[in-house]
């Protein structure tokens, strides 16, 4: 869809997520990385864990990530990582779904994310088309419905009807939960079903501008936005 109005909403890291799995020495169910991870050498052999906290009690435990590898088998700079408690490496393999899949936990992604959002301030029935680039800095899941609640600024019901008047087009289900980025694309009201009179309207004019790349990451910035709108939400909302 061609459109001169195009936003950046960016789902932000504000914590890592909690793993899920029963403590050996409380009754407690919640762990945090201790930002360690433990490289043990037998001969040219090596066992690798990440080292998790217990919230209630403190305890250490250990999630293995390689058991019993060839040393060659790793990359010199993996290595490295591992020894040194690499932050990004710990983050890497707190956040991995295989590795919570393959030791049987699962992540609370909860109060682990945040929303910012480039909102042109158009009004709602701008008979211009708006898309929308939405990027994900960790792979929380996050309801689609939830984005827009939040990337827009309207209730459910405002949301759910634009939907059904096909005033909205995603690529997913409004109620599938989104990890990975995706686009998006708002209708005026002169495509498919009339917006109603009722519809909530941004009357701010636009500012002009260019994307603050160290904010936004890798992806290409929107030629004309407005200022950044924080909003925050837990996955679970």
């Amino acid at each position: 869809m061609n459109t001169d109005r195009k936003a950046l909403w960016a789902v932000r890291q504000s914590a890592l997520p909690t793993v899920v799995r029963p403590c050996p020495d409380c009754s407690g169910t919640r762990h945090r990385p201790s930002g360690k991870i433990r490289v043990n050498a037998n001969g040219k052999l090596l066992d690798v864990w990440l080292l998790l906290s217990c919230v209630a009690c403190d305890r250490t435990s250990k999630v293995p990530v390689h058991e019993r590898v060839h040393v060659s088998t790793l990359e010199s700079a993996r290595l490295v990582a591992y020894e040194d408690n690499d932050p990004a490496v710990v983050r890497e393999l707190t956040m991995s779904a295989s590795l919570a899949t393959k030791n049987g936990y699962r992540l609370d992604w909860t109060g682990t994310w945040a929303l910012e959002t480039r909102t042109p301030l158009y009004a709602l029935d701008d008979p211009t088309p708006l898309k929308v680039l939405v990027s994900f800095e960790l792979p929380a899941p996050v309801r689609v419905e939830r984005l827009l609640v939040l990337g827009l600024g309207l209730s459910r019901a405002q949301v759910r009807r634009m939907v059904g008047d096909g005033r909205i087009h995603l690529p997913l289900a409004l109620d599938a939960k989104a990890h990975q980025d995706f686009e998006l694309a708002v209708d005026g009201p002169g495509s498919a079903g009339a917006a109603r009179s009722s519809e909530p309207k941004l009357l701010v004019a636009p500012t002009r501008g260019r994307t603050d790349l160290s904010r936004v990451g890798s992806h290409a910035a929107p030629p004309s936005v407005a200022p950044w709108v924080p909003r925050t939400a837990t996955a679970g909302a």
